[in-house]
This record gives structure tokens, C-alpha cells and sequence, in this order.
């Protein structure tokens, strides 16, 4: 699903974010990538999102070279992908329903299977009854729900969320991550970056270690890889 073969990122300052990076993540797999802050971990997830590209080396996804992807067909490719962000980038002059609804009506789905999406992908994130309210009436916990719903509600085949759990308690914390293993076990694909290693260190899921732009450890064990 996602393989990174000797990936490096070297901006045009100079800084390279990422020296060689090796990995793969299978179809349905949920993993964490951790690591310092200036790691390299928003690098790695820009690349995914096609916000930027590799220096070197080859990024496939669903054996597609997306090194050979042209600028036209961006759009395509990211309609497999949701993304979650930890400031939930959430639109105050829109209700629940028209922050979720937002990516279908950008991608031209019909109105009747808006309103049948938004409403599922609402309900499974526990805030149905909550797609009337302005976002800023929300806690963060549900705000952070509602851009978990917008980042699904397409039904991507992958689901990359950059620090989701930040700016949340432990208790809420824990409620986001079911939430997320819920999404991998009907086959969505979850890469998290993060810095909660308490939280991640309690759950059965592969680690990544980034530090200084390199991978340390993959998180697979000695010769799964």
C-alpha cells in the first residue's frame, strides 16, 4: 500500500528532512510514527499528501510511483486520502454538517449522497445529533471528532492524521485512537504521527522511530523487513 524506498528530502535552504527513508505499511495496517520534534514526521506525512516531493529516491502507493505523478493528477490521488489535522482547521461560519460535507461538495457528489455520507460518517463518530452546531459551541474532543468525520467521509483508502491527540487529555485521547482503530479495522490504512508515546506505548500497533530525518527503527522485527 504505502512503501517508501530510500526517500530523501532536502529543502532548498539546505535542510534535509529526510536521508533514505525505507518502510512499507500494508493495506489495513495502523501505524505511529514518533520521533523529536524536527524529526522529520510532518515532512514524511507532506510527502504522502503530494504537498511536497521526494529530493530522491521513490514513494509508491498501491505500486504507483507517485515520483511520476503529474500536477493534473494530484486531485485524483488525493480523493484516496484523509487527513487529520491536531487544530482541526475547522470553518467557524459553518455548521457540523457543512465542515464534513465540505471535501464531497469540493469533489461534485450529488446532494442526496452528501447528506447520506455526512450523516454516516457523523454517526460513527458519535455527534449525529450535533450537525446543526457551530463548530466553536464544541469541545475540543468533538471538534477533533468532526475533523476525524470530514477526513473519512469520502472514504479513503488511507488516513494520515499529523499530531491528532496534542491538545487533548489522556481520557479523550484514548476516545480518538478507538476511534481510529475502528477505521483500520474495516481496511482503511492509518499512519499517526505523534509525540504521546505513553498513549501509542499502550497500544498493539506498530512503532516508526524518525530522528534527524532518519529512520531509526520501522517499528518491524529483525528480518520482517
Amino acid at each position: 500500500m504505502i512503501r517508501f524506498d530510500n526517500v530523501s528530502k532536502r529543502y532548498e535552504s539546505g535542510l534535509e528532512a529526510l536521508k533514505r527513508v525505507n518502510f512499507e505499511l500494508e493495506a489495513g495496517e495502523m501505524a505511529f510514527l514518533t520521533g523529536p520534534s524536527g524529526a522529520g514526521k510532518s515532512t514524511l506525512l507532506k510527502l504522502l499528501m503530494l504537498m511536497e516531493r521526494p529530493s530522491s529516491g521513490t514513494l509508491l502507493i498501491n505500486g504507483k510511483n507517485l515520483n511520476r505523478l503529474s500536477r493534473s493528477s494530484i486531485p485524483s490521488y488525493r480523493r484516496q486520502i484523509g487527513v487529520v489535522f491536531q487544530n482541526h482547521q475547522l470553518l467557524s461560519d459553518r455548521t457540523v454538517f457543512d465542515n464534513v460535507a465540505l471535501p464531497l461538495q469540493i469533489l461534485g457528489y450529488p446532494i442526496s449522497e452528501t447528506g447520506r455520507r455526512v450523516r454516516a460518517a457523523l454517526d460513527g463518530v458519535g455527534l449525529l445529533e450535533k450537525e446543526a452546531n457551530n463548530p466553536l459551541t464544541l469541545s475540543g474532543g468533538e471538534q477533533q471528532r468532526v475533523g476525524i468525520a470530514r477526513a473519512v467521509v469520502h472514504k479513503p483508502k488511507i488516513l494520515l492524521a499529523d499530531e491528532p491527540t496534542g491538545n487533548l487529555d489522556p481520557k479523550l485521547s484514548t476516545e480518538i485512537m478507538s476511534l481510529f482503530r475502528r477505521f483500520q479495522s474495516v481496511g482503511v490504512t492509518v499512519l499517526i504521527a505523534t509525540h504521546d508515546i505513553n498513549l501509542i506505548n499502550r497500544l498493539d500497533h506498530r512503532i516508526m522511530y524518525l530522528e534527524d530525518g532518519i529512520m531509526a527503527d520501522n517499528g518491524v522485527p529483525y528480518g520482517g523487513e
